[in-house]
């Protein structure tokens, strides 16, 4: 388990990620990472532009077709 800690960035906060972790992450300074909630904490992921837009497509999708697709559930 690796350790941070919360630092002040101009009005924000931010966190340091050592070395190992951005390796892990196969991500670099100037990366942009992924943000995810997960039923046991935050997840951090290198940003997928195709996973992103599939995502923004799906989420459009379950929008308009919400009644169909609980239908479909049950």
């Amino acid at each position: 388990m690796t350790t941070v800690k919360i630092t002040t960035v101009g009005n924000s906060a931010g966190i340091v990620l050592p070395k190992e972790i951005l390796e892990k992450l196969r991500v670099s300074k100037g990366d942009t990472l992924t943000v995810t909630e997960t039923p046991i904490g935050i997840q951090l992921s290198a940003y997928d532009e195709v996973f992103a837009e599939a995502m923004t497509l799906a989420e459009g999708i379950m929008r308009e077709d919400r009644d169909v697709l609980r239908k479909l559930a049950q």
